[in-house]
């Protein structure tokens, strides 16, 4: 080990049990805390980390400019880590047992091959670990809106602290030339999103006279726009916030007359649109409800139609995986949801309804930037958060969410796609 002075901490959050019980829980599991403390070493290690110890030591020597995970509470940190894996990992950052001085370098770092992380001998740990997804927030007609309740009705006045005046709660679109994408600035986040708005809409055909459906209604901000090119819009929403915003947003717009907000799930749409939009709505539906979706949008577009989603996406076989997996942001951020695939869009569709993909492009660097411009908002509102209500323990819960989800996007981990789909026709 080598030595340093020890660095300031963060005020220890206080954690309310009954608001926070795993948080507030401190696990005793000697063994897997022991596995874990290997484990450790080795990450530091094999990835570059500087690990340092609330004594100002470190675990190994790193190299300059290494990302630094530094712990205040190194034994609740590995015994958190030991009995549940990344969950324990988030709980003990919500707890204060850890922090760092850029969260996304150290995450970014993490982020990086994870399945490497844990070597094959480790494996048995893993498996001891992971839980699967528990099924009271399965996203059936039943548990959905109480999924969407937990993340979307927070307050309107928490995500106004941190979007951009238009609301948008997905990523943007950036002015793009060759090479990598340049830092962006919060000023440049009102014109990115209604870039990809437009976007869309164009990928849709939307103009005047079209009869457009949008499934997950956000507040508004794409309803308005619809509506101002001459559309007629129906929006579903789940969420009682966004729903009261977004008629008040179209209706101070002037397109109340044009875009029409319900409160619906989407299994129970109603009539026939010529093109079906929807941002980044489908990483709550659920793997097991992915064809029951394909089919609605099938059935509720019109001959000559067309379906312009954006989602979130990873690669195939780690969205096999997740999806046996109950995580960490499932369990405190996005429960009951799971990111697809490009190929599970692409074959669910094809098998399940005569709609095809004939249209894919990938921004992933774009949302990146979108959640570095949230995130740097964030922290710097967190007192204005906390007028609000919300205690350290969120705070912290929110950081590392939009940290841990700036992260995926940078590795290339996660991606984020505009997917056009088209029906095939039938001609005589």
């Amino acid at each position: 080990m080598t030595t340093t002075v020890p660095p300031a901490a963060r005020p220890v959050p206080v954690v309310d049990p009954a608001r926070w019980p795993d948080v507030a829980r401190v696990p005793h599991a000697p063994l897997r805390a022991a596995v874990a403390g290997r484990l450790l070493h080795r990450v530091a290690a094999q990835r570059g980390v500087r690990v340092e110890l609330p004594d100002g030591r470190t675990l190994r020597r790193a190299p300059a400019g290494a990302p630094v995970l530094r712990l205040h509470r190194p034994e609740d940190f590995l015994h958190r880590v030991g009995e549940s894996g990344l969950i324990g990992f988030g709980e003990a950052y919500q707890a204060g047992d850890w922090d760092s001085p850029d969260l996304v370098a150290l995450l970014t770092r993490l982020a990086a091959a994870p399945e490497t992380l844990v070597p094959t001998g480790a494996q048995w740990l893993r498996r001891l670990c992971v839980k699967r997804p528990p099924a009271e927030e399965l996203a059936t007609t039943t548990n959905a809106r109480r999924n969407i309740h937990r993340h979307y009705d927070l307050s309107n006045d928490l995500f106004a602290l941190f979007l951009d005046p238009t609301m948008t709660y997905s990523s943007a679109l950036f002015p793009a030339a060759p090479g990598p994408l340049p830092a962006a600035t919060r000023e440049d986040l009102p014109a990115a999103q209604h870039r990809k708005i437009d976007r869309l809409l164009d990928l849709a055909g939307v103009g005047t006279g079209t009869r457009l459906l949008e499934i997950g209604t956000g507040w508004g901000e794409l309803a308005v726009r619809a509506a101002a090119r001459g559309a007629r819009v129906v929006s579903l929403t789940l969420s009682e916030e966004q729903l009261l915003l977004a008629r008040r947003r179209i209706a101070d717009a002037g397109q109340d007359g044009r875009a029409e907000v319900r409160l619906c799930d989407y299994r129970a749409a109603e009539g026939t649109y010529d093109a079906v939009v929807s941002v980044e709505m489908i990483e709550a539906v659920g793997r097991p409800f992915w064809p029951e979706y394909f089919a609605i949008l099938d059935r509720v577009l019109a001959p000559g139609g067309r379906v312009a989603l954006q989602a979130i996406t990873m690669p195939h076989d780690r969205m096999l995986a997740a999806s046996r997996t109950y995580t960490w942001i499932l369990k405190y951020v996005f429960p009951g949801g799971l990111i697809p695939s490009l190929q599970a869009i692409t074959e669910t569709a094809a098998h399940r309804t005569g709609l095809r993909v004939t249209g894919v492009d990938s921004y992933g660097p774009h949302y990146a930037e979108t959640l570095r411009l949230w995130r740097e908002r964030f922290t710097e509102r967190s007192e204005q958060v906390a007028a609000l209500g919300f205690d350290e323990v969120f705070r912290r819960t929110w950081e590392l969410y939009l940290a841990y989800s700036e992260a995926g996007f940078r590795t290339g981990y996660l991606d984020v796609r505009q997917v056009v789909l088209t029906r095939e026709e039938v001609t005589a």
